[in-house]
C-alpha cells in the first residue's frame, strides 16, 4: 500500500479535513498531512459501505420457501454440508446453546472475509495486509471470549482457571496461563497479517514477472506467440491462490474464536 490508491485521495478528499482538525485535537501527528486517513481505513471504509448496502439489499429478498442464489451462498456460510460453517463449528464446539456467540463471531469471520478478497478487484489493495486491521480484529475477539467467561462463571470462576486444576502448581501455573492468554492477540494478528502481506506480494511481484516474460519474448518470433498466453493464465491462477487464502484466513478466524469461547465457558471452567 505504499503507492495511495484511488480509494485514499477520494476519502481524504471528502473527509480529509475533518479527520485532520480531529488529529490535531487529538495531539495526534497524521503519518501524511496529505493523505491524515490511512489507506487501510480508507479500504475498510469502502467494505463498510458494501456491507450495507449489501445486506440492505438481501434482507427483503430473504425467503423461506424459495431461497434465491444469493441468500443460499449466505446461508452456507453459516451450515453446510461439510460442516465448515460458523454454526457448524459452534454446535460442534460449543454445543447447542452457543447460538448466542453466532452473531459477533460471525461478523468478525465476514469482516475479515470481505478485506482478505477486496485486493482481488483491481486498483484496490487487502486492509487486512496491514498490520492494525488483524490486530484491531484480534482485539476484539481478546475482549469478547473474556467477556464471555465472565458472563458464564463471573470474574472469579473466569480468572479461577489461570491457576489451572492443581493448587499445588497455581503459582506456576498462572504466569504460563496468563502468557498463553495474550500471546493469542499476537497469535490471531501476525497469522492474517503475515499471510494477506506475502498473498498481495507474490500476486504483485508475479504478476510483474510474467509481464516482462512477455514483453522480453515478444521480441522474438515464436516463442513470443507461445508465451502470449501467459499473461491471462498467470493472473488467473494467482488470483484463484488469493482468494483461497482468503478463505482460509477467514475460515482461521472463526474457528480460533469458536475454540477460545468454548474453553471458557466449558462447564468444567
Amino acid at each position: 500500500m505504499e503507492h495511495t490508491l484511488w480509494i485514499t485521495v477520494l476519502v481524504n478528499k471528502l473527509f480529509g479535513g475533518a479527520a485532520l482538525t480531529l488529529l490535531h485535537a487529538l495531539h495526534i501527528q497524521p503519518a501524511s498531512v496529505e493523505y491524515p486517513i490511512p489507506t487501510a481505513v480508507c479500504l475498510e471504509f469502502l467494505v463498510f459501505i458494501f456491507s450495507i448496502v449489501f445486506f440492505l439489499w438481501l434482507k427483503p429478498r430473504i425467503r423461506g420457501d424459495r431461497p434465491g442464489n444469493t441468500q443460499q451462498v449466505m446461508e452456507m456460510l453459516l451450515t453446510n454440508s461439510m460442516g465448515l460453517g460458523v454454526r457448524d463449528l459452534i454446535e460442534d464446539n460449543i454445543g447447542h446453546d452457543g447460538y448466542k456467540y453466532m452473531p459477533l463471531i460471525g461478523a468478525v469471520g465476514l469482516w475479515v472475509l470481505l478485506c482478505n478478497l477486496l485486493g482481488v478487484i483491481p486498483t484496490l489493495a487487502s486492509p487486512s495486509a496491514e498490520v492494525t486491521v488483524p490486530l484491531g480484529c484480534a482485539i476484539i475477539v481478546f475482549i469478547y471470549y473474556n467477556y464471555c467467561g465472565i458472563a458464564a462463571h463471573g470474574p472469579f470462576g473466569h480468572v479461577k482457571h489461570f491457576f489451572g486444576p492443581t493448587p499445588a502448581m497455581a503459582i506456576l501455573w498462572f504466569p504460563v496461563e496468563v502468557i498463553s492468554n495474550l500471546a493469542r492477540l499476537l497469535s490471531l494478528t501476525v497469522r492474517l497479517w503475515a499471510n494477506m502481506l506475502a498473498s498481495e506480494l507474490l500476486y504483485g511481484i508475479f504478476l510483474g514477472l510474467t509481464l516482462a516474460l512477455m514483453f522480453f519474448a515478444g521480441k522474438l518470433n515464436v516463442a513470443g506467440y507461445v508465451t502470449g498466453v501467459l499473461p491471462i493464465i498467470a493472473p488467473l491462477c494467482l488470483i484463484a491462490l488469493h482468494i483461497f487464502e482468503a478463505i482460509l484466513q477467514a475460515f482461521v478466524f472463526v474457528i480460533l474464536p469458536v475454540v477460545y469461547v468454548a474453553a471458557v465457558v466449558a462447564e468444567q471452567h
